[in-house]
């Protein structure tokens, strides 16, 4: 046995993100602190005040409490990140050396990471005329517009700043600026012009004069989705549209049998993402590749468009099935 040291759970999460700063991206971070959060709050519903408590059976409590909340593959995730954090603190003689190897996570079942979970097409437009209808040129609208028109990430749509819109152009510009609060997934590389067309170019321009809240943040930039406290973060996009893409939120019935009065996923306080037929913004993004490669896009075309590799475009965005590929193919061939 190693002569543990006491370290309290928050103040070891401190001192891991701390650590880990440095070395990764903004977003990164972020997400760990997400993670650990949720480890946190499970410390405090189960009474342990003291790192050097834990023990395998413990971490497994954690895993129970935290599976019936998220879905199989978050859950994976947030397990990584504890996992990072159990290294870090048997160094600091705060946790068995070795713990980290008593947590597991359930199998994900079949098709649990597939490229199936995505916005079909229809769905997508069925959702974005009625926004066009009823909630023109609002944060919503312009939030699900982005993203469906252009495939971009979450990340990127936070990213945006107002003076990127060229109206001229029916274009937005894609920057990386890490010094001033907005990195890109891929730095550099991701930066590039992508072309909205007249129609969407015009609700991001009403958005802007109509619905944004004039904020200027702390380096003097004039971010383009916001709230009332500033720049939109990526939480918040999610949130969106999540909401966005609920078959009552845009005038379907509820597929669930679910009364909008008392159902878990609507409401203020609520939690969208209850919803079971809610989309993330990712899901969304892969909506957006599977449609256009369905309608004989060139895929190199929709790499630089998404800013994403051939290899991991049709590892993880191609959703389609055999018989659509074939029906794309096919156009191709002397009949």
């Amino acid at each position: 046995m190693t002569d543990l040291e006491p370290l309290a759970p928050e103040e070891g999460v401190e001192r891991f993100i701390a650590y880990r700063e440095p070395s990764v991206r903004k977003s990164t971070l972020q997400n760990a602190k997400t993670r650990l959060g949720h480890f946190l709050d499970w410390c405090e519903v189960a009474g342990l005040d003291n790192l050097n408590d834990l023990t395998g059976r413990k971490l497994n409590d954690f895993v129970a409490w935290r599976q019936g909340e998220v879905a199989p593959i978050t859950l994976q995730k947030q397990i990584s990140s504890v996992r990072m954090a159990l290294d870090f603190w048997a160094n600091l003689d705060a946790v068995e050396p070795g713990l980290r190897e008593k947590i597991h996570a359930p199998e994900l079942p079949d098709g649990a990471e597939a490229r199936d979970i995505h916005i079909k097409g229809v769905t997508a437009q069925a959702v974005l005329e009625y926004l066009d209808r009823y909630q023109y040129a609002s944060r919503m609208h312009a939030i699900m517009a982005l993203i469906w028109r252009t495939g971009m990430r979450r990340g990127t749509v936070c990213s945006l700043d107002v003076d990127d819109l060229h109206e001229d152009e029916h274009a937005i510009e894609i920057n990386h600026r890490p010094k001033t609060g907005t990195a890109l997934k891929n730095g550099n590389k991701g930066e590039r012009w992508i072309y909205l067309g007249p129609r969407w170019t015009q609700v991001i321009s009403e958005y802007i004069s109509e619905n944004r809240n004039p904020i200027t943040d702390d380096y003097g930039r004039r971010p383009l989705i916001t709230t009332r406290f500033g720049r939109i973060t990526g939480d918040t996009v999610y949130k969106i549209v999540n909401r966005a893409t609920q078959p009552c939120e845009y005038g379907m019935p509820c597929p669930h049998d679910r009364d909008p009065v008392t159902c878990e996923a609507r409401g203020p306080n609520s939690l969208p993402n209850k919803c079971p037929s809610s989309k993330s913004p990712h899901a969304v993004r892969r909506g957006h590749i599977t449609h256009y490669l369905s309608e004989d896009v060139e895929p190199e075309i929709i790499s630089e468009r998404s800013d994403v590799s051939l290899e991991i475009l049709y590892q993880h965005y191609d959703a389609r099935t055999a018989r659509e590929k074939m029906e794309v193919r096919k156009q191709h061939l002397p009949q």
